[in-house]
């Protein structure tokens, strides 16, 4: 089974090594590496470049990471494809190889696990844990989600249901991830453990302006897939990652 990563870069000569060094070090060995870059203008092609088992490189501008990761998903020829963003890296050489041992069963459509976020600027130090847990149809009502960087899908779920919605801003994962398993019902396997680290400090979470404009986009995540969440649903959502920072913190 061969399974596509695509890593989205702009700039990312700081991060990017851990990240290609991590896809590097897996003992499986069917990977389709592809890497879409926005154009950098620092020394990121030059790191990639290290990697010649990297499949495909393309660089160009882009309208942002999801159509960089649109652009990846339209190369990709591997029979699941996973997403591992240029500041985040794998937690172990094997990760891959149990996430393809999941999809061995037929009716497994996404796998997903846990993640780590840690320091950008020193990795060893951890800051919170996400645990996914098991999912259960209608807990995106109760504002779960699984980490994206931990998501794998087949293929043909990107082929039948469409790729990441541009007008989503920093939520575009949010809405994939409802559209494919709320909406649509695609069956999943959970790996309870670690699967990725991400340097914390994303986009949707840089400032109080930031997560409300977040919160509207989750809001449009729903009714463009013409569902209706729970009155909380949406409040559940970052509450669910502020005790997961507590509970780290205990």
């Amino acid at each position: 089974m061969l399974i596509t990563i695509i890593t989205a870069t702009f700039d990312s000569a700081r991060t990017v090594d851990d990240t290609l060094r991590s896809v590097h070090a897996q003992t499986y060995p069917d990977i389709e590496h592809i890497i879409v870059d926005g154009a950098s203008t620092d020394k990121t092609l030059s790191i990639v470049a290290n990697y010649p088992q990297i499949r495909k490189v393309v660089s160009e501008p882009d309208m942002g990471i999801y159509d960089a990761m649109n652009k990846g998903i339209a190369l990709a020829s591997g029979d699941v494809v996973g997403i591992l963003n240029s500041d985040d890296f794998y937690a172990h050489p094997d990760v891959l190889h149990k996430v393809v041992a999941a999809f061995e069963d037929p009716s497994v459509d996404a796998v997903y696990g846990d993640l780590l976020y840690v320091d950008a600027e020193n990795p060893r130090r951890v800051l919170r844990s996400w645990k996914s847990g098991r999912y259960r149809p209608g807990r995106f009502k109760w504002g779960w989600m699984p980490p994206h960087p931990t998501f794998f899908v087949r293929r043909t779920l990107y082929e039948r249901y469409g790729g990441f919605n541009l007008a989503l801003g920093t939520c575009g994962d949010y809405e994939l991830m409802l559209r494919f398993i709320h909406r649509h019902g695609a069956r999943l396997s959970y790996l309870p453990e670690v699967l990725v680290l991400m340097r914390a400090g994303g986009a949707s979470n840089e400032s109080l302006l930031a997560r409300l404009q977040a919160n509207r986009n989750d809001r449009l995540a729903w009714s463009v897939n013409g569902i209706k969440p729970f009155w909380f649903t949406l409040y559940l959502k970052p509450l669910r990652k502020f005790i997961q920072f507590l509970r780290f913190r205990r």
